[in-house]
């Protein structure tokens, strides 16, 4: 697998995960303002969420790099 291609299936990984990382420790906002969702959260905490999912999409992509190098699933 060349670097490109690495890059690609982590990007890949990083969106997946990322949808599965978002939902961790919202809380609904009780004080609902005009205009405002009342599923909204609120505090939505999107930095720490994000530096969770890199390294979450970190150690995925990293499994996914050991099957490929040790052929433990062959693809071929």
């Amino acid at each position: 697998m060349g670097w490109i291609t690495n890059l690609a299936v982590y990007f890949v990984v990083w969106w997946i995960t990322l949808f599965m990382v978002l939902p961790f420790g919202i809380q609904r906002d009780d004080d609902i303002n005009v205009g405002n969702d009342r599923g909204a959260p609120r505090k939505s905490n999107i930095g720490l969420k994000l530096a969770i999912n890199t390294l979450v999409a970190l150690v995925v992509w990293g499994i996914i790099y050991l099957i490929y190098v040790y052929d433990l699933i062959t693809f071929r």
